[in-house]
């Protein structure tokens, strides 16, 4: 760990370079705002801690951990049993699964989750925009695969002026403004801005919503926390896109299935220069971003305009060994640097 070069030292490098520089952060971000309240798995365990019957059947026989399939299955399946049997008993039951899937996740978010934005000292939020604002402010890309609201909070509270994740309102009555009526806009809705997107939640993230024709985005009212307006839409049968625990294969099966989340993988796909990755572990279960990466780098042809270089942030001993063993599975020339020397949070 003391021999690999310091943060400083990798961006000091890419600078020489005129290389443009995009990041890429897991789990490890939010961990190293405070490790006591955010883990690896915290959103997914409680699927498996689970002491619900019904939904432990539900998960093994659907065999997936696909939050947002399993919460619509479950509205459809009572639906259909509503309809076709007399079983008050049963669209109880599956009606109780489906509530206690929903509270469960709010009950998960509250555990790991500062309550609201300003929770997070001042001080610390500042600090973590300087960091995401270099990339951005540079040409670069952020590239998420984080569920919580840190980041997003983050750049709302700083006012970012240059971070655009592809969210927009759109005027809805265009007629009858002509008519000299007053302008009616829609909700924050995915589209209006992706030509000049340069944020992208690659796993989806907790405001960030499937409505069935638009991906829309929750958002602070002077009434409620974002949290609260969170657990409001899902009691409206409307959830959260996030791509939970299973295997690489899963996951980019439910990413090729989403318009936004396939965008967002697809730009990934897409960029030129050098990738800093901060928190982010390359497990098993990673091997489509490992794809993502070698597809940037044109799979290691000599060509120009492509991705020429990784540098991969590693916390501890252990962490060198593991990515070490594993830098061939990349088609470009890894680095690595000490991620503990990366000023994020203070």
């Amino acid at each position: 760990m003391e021999t690999l070069p310091s943060y400083d030292e990798v961006v000091k490098s890419l600078r020489q370079k005129k290389r443009t520089k995009h990041l890429l952060f897991g789990n490890g971000f939010s961990m190293a705002y405070d490790p006591k309240i955010f883990s690896y798995n915290a959103l997914s365990t409680f699927i498996d801690d689970s002491q619900n019957e019904l939904l432990i059947k539900l998960f093994s026989i659907i065999n997936t951990k696909n939050f947002e399939l399993i919460m619509q299955q479950l509205d459809n399946f009572a639906e259909i049993a509503k309809a076709f049997s007399n079983d008050v008993h049963l669209v109880n039951k599956i009606e109780g699964a489906s509530t206690t899937l929903k509270n469960s996740l709010i009950e998960a978010v509250k555990a790991l989750h500062p309550e609201h934005v300003f929770i997070v000292p001042a001080e610390k939020s500042q600090c973590c925009h300087s960091y995401l604002n270099d990339f951005l402010a540079n040409s670069g890309k952020v590239f998420s695969t984080n569920y919580d609201l840190l980041p997003y909070w983050v750049l709302m509270r700083n006012d970012s002026k240059i971070a655009i994740d592809g969210f927009g309102r759109e005027l809805e009555n265009p007629e009858e403004i002509i008519k000299g009526e007053d302008a009616e806009f829609s909700e924050l809705r995915w589209g209006k801005y992706k030509e000049r997107q340069n944020v992208f939640y690659l796993h989806g993230a907790l405001p960030i919503f499937d409505t069935g024709i638009d991906i829309v985005k929750e958002e602070y009212d002077s009434q409620h926390y974002l949290l609260h307006k969170i657990h409001e839409r899902m009691e409206s049968k409307e959830y959260p896109i996030f791509v939970t625990a299973g295997s690489a294969r899963e996951k980019l099966n439910h990413i090729m299935h989403n318009k936004y989340l396939s965008f967002c993988y697809d730009e990934l796909c897409k960029i030129e220069g050098s990738l800093v990755t901060f928190g982010f572990n390359f497990g098993e279960y990673d091997s489509h971003i490992i794809d993502a990466i070698n597809k940037a780098a044109h799979l290691g042809k000599p060509a120009g305009n492509k991705l020429h270089s990784v540098y991969i942030g590693v916390f501890a001993d252990e962490n060198l060994e593991y990515l070490e063993k594993i830098k061939g599975k990349f088609m470009c020339k890894v680095n690595l640097y000490n991620a503990r020397t990366a000023k994020i949070w203070q």
